[in-house]
């Protein structure tokens, strides 16, 4: 599904941020992409997502390069930013409005998430609070049943239920040929629902690897694998 080689990336006057970087998912699983704020994680979905371009090195999604936004490739992702902003319209005019542009949009499946997680259909997006805006993007974004969906930080902003709720949709989404990036430093959020861990630290890729039969706790393991190239590097 996702293929990045040797690709590197920087912004203008600043240290370049990825340098060949090697990276390969495949569908079917939920990816956690962990890292300290800065490693690049937000940067990376970007660049999966087309709206940044490689410097140098090839990325390929889906058998597209994201950067040129090919409207086949457009239909089949979705990306949540962390930060975001919402037009002032209703639950109900937005779906009718952008649902068309996501041939699979799956209605049933939207009704299941708007219910799941208590959204008024009557009111404009603007006036609901971050926690709400943030669940009616996820329930969208899984509503148009594309193949690759990214979030960033996607739990900022809800309480504990709502948490709940987000993994129990997200799970119970997933099929063999979709698959979900989500990235956080919020490790304990999302411990119970990431199946693979991707850690991302400065820039490299320092572990990339199933989890579902480690019994070792998400956050440790976080730690244990950042300490370690720590440890590594200043050796």
């Amino acid at each position: 599904m996702i293929e990045i080689k040797e690709l590197s990336f920087g912004y203008k006057a600043a240290p370049q941020l990825f340098v060949d970087l090697m990276l390969e998912l495949t569908e079917g699983n939920i990816y956690g992409l962990l890292g300290k704020n800065g490693a690049g994680k937000t940067t990376l979905l970007k660049l999966i997502a087309g709206m940044l371009s490689p410097v140098q090195g090839g990325c390929q999604v889906m058998g597209y390069k994201p950067h040129l936004r090919h409207p086949l490739f457009l239909q089949d992702i979705y990306f949540i930013p962390e930060e975001f902003s919402v037009p002032p319209i209703t639950v109900d005019l937005y779906v009718n409005l952008y649902a068309p542009f996501y041939a699979k949009f799956d209605y049933q499946a939207w009704n299941e998430a708007l219910d799941e997680f208590c959204l008024p259909r009557d009111k404009k997006l603007h006036i609901l609070s971050y926690g709400q805006k943030k669940k009616f993007l996820v329930a969208f974004a899984l509503a148009t049943n594309c193949k690759l969906l990214l979030l960033d930080e996607p739990t900022n902003g809800l309480d504990i239920p709502s948490k709940s709720q987000f993994r129990k949709l997200m799970a119970r989404m997933l099929t063999e040929e979709r698959s979900f990036i989500i990235a956080t430093h919020q490790v304990r959020d999302l411990e119970t629902l990431i199946d693979t861990v991707v850690i991302l630290d400065e820039g490299r890729i320092i572990f990339n690897e199933p989890i579902y039969e480690s019994e070792t706790n998400l956050e440790i393991l976080f730690n244990d694998v950042t300490s370690r190239e720590v440890q590594h590097e200043t050796a």
